[in-house]
């Protein structure tokens, strides 16, 4: 829908008459812009629906270990190899910074982008410190967190963000940062398949971010 952005105004006329009774279902990926169209021309008469990738249930109970490695885009889990998968995870990452980011009206070099997110990559499943990532890419905390705005605005990644037992009590705390598709997580750590899954250090963040994927 972000080709089509105005579509919407289309669509609150035919809604806003008394007497329409139809539904629309409209697909694409998200962004800051289209939410906010969606929210000023169809306010209360919209819903947004997540949804995610294959899931256990959807494949059933014969391949765990290539769902977790390979996760849930439908062309990454059902390609012929490891070695495919990987591939085209790793095409798809490209595609997305090259071409989709700078189609949302986001001007961010795709070089730079892919080396923050290989950077929360190796941070994964860890506390979100906008400080030590903004040192490690001589960068400021301010730009760490558009890029992280950026890509949980896209679905990419998911901050998990901390319990609170007392409200009253001032106090900051921060959240993790979980890949949404492990699939993805694998790909940019060079991970191509399940003996090196359970070599690798980020084996039970992994583990902790698949469950997470599934809520």
């Amino acid at each position: 829908m972000q080709r089509k952005p105005d579509l919407f105004s289309i669509l609150r006329v035919l809604a806003d008459k008394p007497d329409f009774k139809g539904r629309f279902l409209i697909l694409g990926s998200d962004s800051p812009r289209l939410v906010k169209r969606v929210s000023e021309s169809l306010a209360g008469q919209v819903a947004f629906v997540e949804i995610g990738g294959f899931s256990l249930a959807e494949i059933g109970t014969g391949q765990p270990e290539r769902l977790w490695v390979r996760r849930g885009f439908p062309l990454s889990f059902l390609a012929e190899s490891d070695e495919l998968s990987f591939r085209w995870r790793n095409d798809f990452i490209q595609t997305f910074l090259e071409r989709d980011i700078p189609k949302l009206g986001i001007s961010v070099p795709a070089m730079t982008l892919r080396r923050f997110w290989t950077m929360v990559a190796h941070y994964h499943g860890n506390i979100w410190n906008a400080s030590e990532l903004a040192r490690s890419l001589g960068s400021s905390e301010a730009t760490m967190r558009r890029y992280l705005d950026i890509l949980c605005g896209t679905f990419l990644l998911r901050p998990l963000q901390p319990w609170y037992a007392n409200l009253r009590k001032r106090q900051v705390k921060t959240p993790k940062v979980y890949f949404r598709d492990p699939g993805l997580l694998h790909a940019l750590l060079s991970i191509q398949s399940y003996e090196g899954l359970l070599g690798h250090p980020k084996y039970g963040a992994s583990w902790e971010d698949l469950q997470l994927s599934r809520c």
